[in-house]
């Protein structure tokens, strides 16, 4: 494999013209650069980061369009996820304006969902959670996830961690957009860096709230 050397500027490019030309035509003439741009650079940079958080794959650049109204074939992003456990780990995006770093879970089951309201529940875990959240918005992170808009059955709905109930998913992320170090190997580390600011927070969850 060759070394990771940076994400290139054509990435966003490919991406950009994507937009305007979701057909199969011009990807099929415009496979070479997704593979030379997108798809090499990304696969290089998992296995860079591989040793410290895991095995990561990327995802099909094919959209799923048998239930959508919008028949366009082909995702306008890329993107790769390094697995802790089934529908949570590390994730990295890149599209049109750059590169989004973040982690937490997207998925769940009823079961997953009520071990994760137990635990943020639960004064001695739910306040290590809360710390947690507190730390990642103060270094920058964007605390998103699917959400109630009241809080769940059974709760007191002035219990001291109402948000955090109405959580049916929690990740956090931060769109870089596309800094000078994301064309050069630095890249590596500065997604690794990222991604161990949300190591507590993805550690938490495989904890409380894996399937």
């Amino acid at each position: 494999m060759t070394p990771f050397a940076g994400i290139p500027d054509a990435a966003f490019e490919f991406y950009t013209e994507l937009e305007h030309n979701n057909n199969r035509d011009w990807w099929l003439a415009h496979k070479a650069t997704y593979d030379s741009a997108v798809k090499e650079p990304l696969t290089g940079l998992l296995a860079e980061l591989e040793p410290e958080f895991g095995g990561a794959k990327l995802f099909r650049p094919n959209r799923d369009i048998r239930f959508s109204l919008d028949k366009s074939p082909y995702k306008t992003a890329q993107g790769a996820v390094a697995t802790v456990a089934e529908g949570m780990g590390f994730y990295v995006q890149l599209d049109a304006d750059g590169l989004l770093i973040g982690g937490g879970y997207h998925t769940h089951t009823p079961a997953q969902l009520a071990r994760f309201r137990s635990a943020v529940d639960a004064p001695s875990s739910g306040e290590v959670l809360q710390e947690i959240v507190a730390q990642v918005r103060a270094l920058g992170f964007t605390v998103e996830g699917e959400t109630l808009k009241t809080v769940p059955r059974g709760f007191d709905k002035h219990h001291p961690r109402a948000e955090l109930l109405k959580h049916k998913s929690l990740a956090a992320g931060t769109h870089v957009g596309r800094p000078g170090w994301l064309s050069t190997p630095d890249a590596a580390g500065e997604v690794a860096r990222r991604w161990a600011q949300l190591r507590p927070l993805v550690e938490w969850i495989g904890r409380y709230a894996a399937p």
